[in-house]
């Protein structure tokens, strides 16, 4: 497998995304906003939509639609003119139907794929692509481990956070960028669809293995890093999509967690002395 460049590329993006969507994704569960990534990456599906009918890059015009919802989504929370649910339903709504509508207006023999975006096509991922990534990639990191324990004190009691002097606005507005760039550096791995899965399914799983936020965060990254390395090279052996077979190991993880949990839980009442 390592013999071919392009599934290199996809390994080390692989890994990138790995990192980035359950550090990112471990702040929405606690928010419980853990859906956002699906509106958002509908909303960098208009991005990419605009990108490919104007021959640019897509990555970008990802970027910047990504990050223009999810600021104004969290700017109409702050206000509190409309819930969250409402704000990302208009999220998901709005964003298929502007990256629709655009593409309809490609010039007449552009060819436009919207399938690679979408589940993720991995294998396609340029040298140019791997470099936006590792970009973003380290911003992100670095923005969680820099702000993790206010991002944390925000996202566990907004109200107390407010009440100690922290600038909640500018770190959800923060949190908000840092997940629009997880999302755009995810949509070639595991597609703009399938996202959410990958900021969700690991931190489920380690939260039922842990006791302390840390080490729910530690154990997340390595699972997801976990599922998306061993998703890729399963895909290139068995010639699947390697989005959904990078969500279906993340699934998988976490159904032997549950079942081994649930295991240990009933021999433990098994061994426990009966009540006098």
């Amino acid at each position: 497998m390592l013999q071919y460049a392009f599934m290199r590329r996809a390994l080390l993006a692989a890994l990138m995304v790995g990192l980035t969507a359950p550090s990112v994704g471990v702040y929405l569960v606690q928010r419980r906003l853990a859906l956002i990534g699906d509106g958002l990456g509908h909303v960098a599906l208009t991005g990419v939509a605009v990108g490919l009918v104007t021959s640019t890059t897509p990555v970008l015009t990802a970027l910047v639609a990504a990050v223009i919802g999810a600021v104004v989504v969290e700017l109409i929370r702050a206000k509190g003119r409309t819930s969250g649910d409402v704000a990302l339903a208009v999220l998901f709504y709005g964003g298929i139907a502007g990256g629709v509508v655009i593409v309809s207006q490609a010039p007449p023999g552009t060819t436009v794929n919207l399938d690679a975006y979408l589940f993720g096509a991995i294998t396609t991922t340029t040298s140019g692509d791997l470099l936006v990534f590792l970009l973003l990639t380290v911003a992100v990191v670095l923005l969680t481990l820099g702000l993790g324990r206010y991002l944390f004190a925000v996202s566990n009691d907004e109200e107390y956070a407010l009440a100690s002097g922290l600038p909640v606005l500018r770190l959800n507005l923060l949190l908000a960028v840092a997940t629009s760039v997880t999302v755009v550096v995810s949509m070639r791995v595991v597609g703009l669809l399938l996202i959410s899965a990958l900021m969700v399914i690991p931190i489920a799983t380690a939260q039922l293995l842990t006791r302390s936020f840390r080490s729910t965060v530690v154990l997340a990254t390595v699972l997801g890093t976990a599922a998306s390395v061993l998703g890729v090279g399963a895909s290139f052996y068995a010639d699947t999509p390697s989005g959904g077979t990078i969500v279906l190991f993340a699934i998988a993880g976490f159904v032997v967690v549950v079942a081994a949990v649930a295991v240990r839980n009933r021999l433990r009442r098994d061994v426990s002395p009966a009540p006098r």
